[in-house]
């Protein structure tokens, strides 16, 4: 009799806390969270309760903490200061005359501003990438700024510790940032950082969850940003992490899968928007302030005359800063929009925004991996293929065993993007970014230039051969969709 009692109070109490449970998040969480997010995690919460709920109070919040968020207006502060009057494109600028209003949109959310005066190019082989962060390294006087989110210490970057080492050797400042997270999931990771200290760079974890030692956020709020600056007259941005083709890890191996990347490497005034994005993270880890380093070069040392403009972006600003920016830029397309993104799970205003363009009778094309190294992103990212070619927007898969990893956008014959954004919900809200907008005939043709090699070698998929893949598929890739609004 008292077990029987015991048992049907405990179920009791247990049915009032879920329904009390269920009531509070109707109230908590869609406050300031887009529908499709709060949606899902009520979903959650109503259907497992004690889980969801859970689930929620370790990642439902997808700001970094106040401490953080206060850094980054105050470099932001002191950005806008050092570059006032800055943020006028030239009378005679050759750019689309609705140029101006994205670029003074990126200023607003993001403090950098645009630059004339810039040489830019572009770098396809991951091999010759590496090698040439090598050189840059080696030809080091003053410092080197260094930020990936994975560093990793292995054969294919064994030179590039070694230049950093010659670079101390010879009275260098060499500081290093990672992300903690990214970097501690890929083999080696303990090695990596002893192999730090023995060279005798300064280094840090981004990001770092550590609630022992008093440091935590969300966990999976991520530093995603890889750059590379040497002495401010030139800096390395894009896709690629500082780790071998592989991510030497033994499944990627067995299935033969490489990474295929694209960098960019920057001369004149954007280094030192490129050099800003990487002191205000060092700040952000250390509370060392390297506010000297906030200034743009000179640009009479350019050799070129692109437009380019930083645009950092991530859970530090109040908004989603690199969303803003390709809905814009693909509103004001006229001819072509060209999008890679290995990682396409877009929010409602990207979906609206990338098939209103097609349906414009603008040339929309996609550029996607044919396999996908995560699954739960590879299957969201295929629920979105039907209405997409529905619209008319024509999807290439790039061939296995590379992952096409690269990520950028073309707008018309004279706007590009590139940088280490991904298309999907997880670098709107959660990753800190970087992207980089030029404005520029040549770079654009050299941008489309990488495209073409894209579109030549992929296989464009129809809406019959996406229609006819298995009913399970269909099934985990719905489901996957659902999960991708969880933040």
């Amino acid at each position: 009799m008292d077990l029987t009692w015991l048992l049907l109070h405990s179920t009791l109490a247990l049915d009032v806390v879920g329904m009390a449970i269920r009531i509070a998040a109707i109230a908590i969480v869609p406050v300031n969270r887009r529908p499709s997010s709060a949606m899902a995690w009520l979903l959650a919460i109503f259907l497992i309760p004690y889980i969801g709920v859970i689930a929620f109070l370790l990642i439902g919040n997808p700001k970094l903490p106040a401490h953080r968020r206060r850094k980054q207006r105050e470099v932001n502060r002191v950005i806008l200061e050092r570059t006032k009057g800055m943020d006028q494109l030239p009378p005679d600028d050759p750019g689309p005359p609705w140029l101006a209003s994205v670029v003074q949109l990126n200023r607003n959310l993001g403090a950098m501003p645009m630059v004339t005066g810039n040489a830019a190019r572009l770098i396809e082989d991951y091999d010759a990438s590496l090698q040439e962060l090598t050189d840059a390294v080696d030809g080091a006087r003053e410092y080197v700024h260094c930020e990936f989110y994975i560093l990793s210490s292995d054969a294919a970057t064994a030179p590039f510790f070694a230049a950093m080492e010659r670079a101390v050797q010879r009275g260098v400042t060499v500081r290093v940032l990672f992300d903690h997270i990214g970097s501690y999931r890929s083999p080696g990771y303990r090695a990596t950082k002893k192999h730090l200290e023995r060279i005798g760079v300064l280094w840090r974890p981004m990001l770092p969850v550590q609630p022992l030692r008093g440091k935590y956020q969300r966990p999976d709020l991520r530093n995603h940003r890889k750059l590379l600056v040497i002495d401010g007259d030139v800096a390395y941005m894009g896709s690629q992490n500082l780790i071998d083709a592989s991510y030497n890890k033994r499944a990627n191996r067995r299935r033969g899968l490489q990474w295929k990347e694209l960098m960019v490497r920057l001369e004149g005034p954007i280094v030192g928007g490129v050099n800003a994005l990487f002191v205000t993270d060092w700040y952000s880890e250390t509370d060392e302030t390297l506010e000297g380093e906030i200034e743009p070069v000179d640009p009479r040392v350019a050799r070129d005359t692109l437009e380019c403009q930083v645009v950092p972006s991530g859970p530090g600003f109040e908004d989603e800063n690199n969303l803003k920016l390709f809905n814009s830029l693909i509103y004001n397309a006229q001819q072509r929009v060209s999008i890679t993104s290995p990682y396409f799970v877009p929010d409602e205003s990207l979906m609206h925004a990338v098939t209103t363009a097609a349906e414009r009778g603008l040339s929309v094309e996609l550029f996607v991996s044919e396999i996908g190294d995560q699954p739960l992103v590879f299957h969201a990212q295929r629920s979105y293929y039907e209405a997409l070619l529905r619209s008319g927007v024509r999807i290439y898969l790039y061939p296995a065993p590379y992952i096409l990893h690269a990520k950028h956008l073309t707008i018309d014959d004279e706007i590009a993007v590139i940088g280490s954004s991904n298309m999907d919900m997880r670098s709107f809200g959660l990753n800190m970014e970087a992207s980089l907008l030029v404005s520029g005939h040549d770079f654009t043709d050299e941008m489309r230039g990488i495209e073409d090699g894209y579109r030549a070698v992929s296989r464009e998929l129809t809406l019959e051969q996406h229609q006819g893949r298995s009913w399970p598929g269909k099934i985990v890739d719905n489901l996957a969709r659902l999960t991708s609004a969880l933040q």
